[in-house]
């Protein structure tokens, strides 16, 4: 036997060891990703897109992020109106890591504290809204928890985009509540409508008798006038005759 075989055999694996290191050093980062490596426990570089080739043994990738927009589910959660109705509220929420760095020790899951943060603001905010006014103000709810979410998660890296509610909830008896409300007022608008129509009609009805009312005294009167006239041309025609008779018997 040979006595440098256990020498060849050590040399070979420690050799094999060493490749393998080399090899999963290597790392390649996709684009729009950013990879965190930390040497000997601290952070040490950032990696971007492209071939990368860390020192093995000290070297290791000890996150990873996507820098594209991510939408996130906010689950359905309970939440209180002004006027004191219970809402089911859920959502989606779109977020963009803009500091790796700072997502990967500012916070320990990102993901987690964005949904717990939008999960805190619509509960805050829906509980200063009437019920009417939680449908009717989507959008500024949406904006109100945008601007709430991308102030605090600001020091984690994070750039809040977007929040959009998908589903608000209410209790089977008070959606009852809410369609006898319409009804009502649907009701109600058409009685004003038909105590308006009849109104006109009959506004209409008076101002076309009253407007007959003096047409005919116009016409009646010019009827008066017209015989006046006639007698009195009439009492001239024959006071002129006897005019005429006087002077001739005089004659």
């Amino acid at each position: 036997m040979n006595p440098l075989l256990p020498l060849y055999v050590l040399t070979g694996a420690f050799g094999l060891l060493v490749a393998i290191q080399l090899f999963r050093s290597i790392r390649i980062v996709p684009a729009q990703s950013t990879s965190i490596v930390e040497r000997l426990g601290r952070y040490s570089s950032s990696l971007e897109a492209g071939f990368h080739v860390l020192i093995p043994f000290l070297d290791r990738v000890a996150y990873r992020h996507t820098l594209k927009e991510q939408a996130i589910d906010v689950p359905s959660q309970e939440c209180f109106t002004a006027d004191n109705v219970k809402v089911h509220v859920d959502g989606v929420l779109y977020l963009r890591v803009m500091d790796a760095k700072r997502a990967s020790y500012g916070v320990t899951d990102y993901h987690f504290a964005c949904i717990c943060l939008a999960q805190t603001t619509i509960r805050a905010v829906v509980g200063k809204l009437e019920l009417d006014r939680t449908f009717e103000e989507r959008s500024a709810i949406n904006a109100l928890v945008v601007r709430a979410l991308d102030e605090a998660a600001s020091p984690w890296g994070i750039k809040v985009t977007r929040y959009e509610i998908q589903n608000i909830k209410v209790p089977d008896t008070v959606l009852r509540s809410m369609e006898l409300q319409m009804k009502a007022e649907r009701d109600k608008r058409a009685e004003i409508a038909k105590s308006l129509g009849v109104m006109e009609s009959k506004i209409n009805y008076s101002m076309a008798s009253m407007e007959e009312a003096v047409n005919k005294s116009t016409g009646e009167k010019q009827r008066s006038i017209n015989e006046a006239e006639g007698r009195a041309a009439e009492i001239l025609a024959i006071a002129k005759a006897t005019a005429e008779s006087i002077e001739r018997i005089a004659g």
